[in-house]
């Protein structure tokens, strides 16, 4: 029909568009706006792939996303880290679908602003930051070693050198809430977008979506309550790694003394997650789920600097996860430069070999592996 009327059916006409402004739009905020614009006009809500053309301009627009151009592949897993960002912060209750009222109470808005006027892609650590991806993308790869882009239990013990407890993991698989349902066979596996709700979780557990994560976890019989029994169950699996690895023994007793001073529960005898979250608890209750599954991050917290400790709070970063971030990307950065300056060197090599057989040149050349996108 286009080809014979000479018509475009994929232009907008000025009729077109001011009938959408006045019927879709001019009668709403701001926040109703967006809303309106990013879901599908027959639905009440958001869901996963309406972001996706807005992710898709983005990636060919911004100036800071430029050098992804020529690779669609981490163009792909660029936006689905995007996305998934924005379902673990603004969709609390983890239904994969975002209202309007979870629109309103987050910063969504603002962030899509942001990245809009701010040409340094890395400037907006509020989900669209490179480097963030960058750092969430090469730690799942450095676990998935079959490259099926599933996280197996055993890959996930491997995680932060050893640090987390095998029944913590056993609870991460079998409870923890996942960004988008659980599809069938997935408490055998971990998807991208599950670790990605794991790792946000993991290096900040300050902020009421991470507590809510590591409650769910630890909570064994589901009650809204933290009792001692639960505790100590996952605490003696950390006495025995503290004994196994020659450090210090930390009793119970003692641990659950400490926090409980810093917490400061409403009830002696159980924890729920409003304990965890009142203002004066945010930035210390995290040390309560280090103690009871990650040993390493534990054992730091009870050997931490106060000098240190201090710098942390007058820095630069808005948040622990912000902070991790920097740090996980230059210390991959000069993984990859280490790589480089490497790779040049076997390519000298090569050049003062050329005398070798063809063979042997040919098998030399594979140091050159093509440089990542990233």
């Amino acid at each position: 029909w286009e080809e014979k009327s000479g018509v475009d059916t994929n232009a907008v006409s000025l009729e077109m568009l001011e009938w959408f402004w006045i019927n879709e739009m001019e009668p709403y905020d701001p926040a109703a706006r967006f809303f309106r614009l990013i879901k599908q006009t027959a639905n009440d809500c958001i869901f996963r792939d309406d972001f996706l053309p807005y992710i898709k301009e983005l990636l060919s627009d911004h100036p800071g996303l430029e050098f992804l151009s020529n690779h669609a592949e981490f163009q792909e897993k660029y936006a689905v880290t995007v996305i998934a960002r924005i379902f673990y912060s603004v969709n609390k209750c983890h239904s994969g679908r975002i209202t309007l009222r979870q629109i309103r109470r987050s910063d969504l808005l603002e962030a899509f602003q942001q990245v809009d006027d701010e040409e340094d892609i890395n400037k907006v650590t509020r989900y669209f930051s490179y480097e963030h991806f960058y750092v969430l993308y090469c730690r799942f790869w450095e676990l998935d070693h079959d490259r099926d882009y599933r996280i197996t239990r055993e890959d996930l013990l491997k995680y932060g050198d050893h640090s987390l407890s095998h029944m913590i993991v056993d609870r991460i698989f079998d409870a923890a809430p996942r960004p988008f349902g659980k599809p069938e066979g997935s408490k055998d596996f971990l998807g991208y977008e599950d670790f990605i709700f794991f790792m946000l979780s993991e290096e900040d557990k300050s902020n009421e979506v991470s507590v809510r994560y590591w409650f769910s976890c630890v909570d064994v019989d589901g009650d809204g309550k933290l009792n001692n029994m639960e505790m100590r169950s996952f605490y003696a699996v950390q006495l025995h790694r503290m004994q196994c690895m020659g450090h210090e023994i930390v009793p119970f007793e003692d641990m659950l003394c400490q926090m409980m001073d810093m917490i400061k529960p409403t009830n002696p005898d159980f924890l729920v997650e409003e304990d965890f979250l009142k203002p004066e608890c945010c930035q210390v209750s995290g040390a309560l789920f280090d103690a009871l599954f990650n040993l390493n991050k534990y054992l730091m917290f009870e050997q931490r600097d106060p000098f240190v400790e201090r710098q942390k709070r007058e820095d630069e970063f808005e948040t622990d996860w912000d902070r991790f971030a920097c740090m996980d990307y230059n210390r991959l950065a000069m993984e990859e430069e280490a790589r480089e300056e490497e790779a040049m060197e076997i390519d000298w090599v090569n050049v003062d070999d050329e005398e070798d057989s063809e063979d042997f040149n040919s098998a030399a050349g594979l140091g050159g592996v093509s440089e990542a996108p990233f």
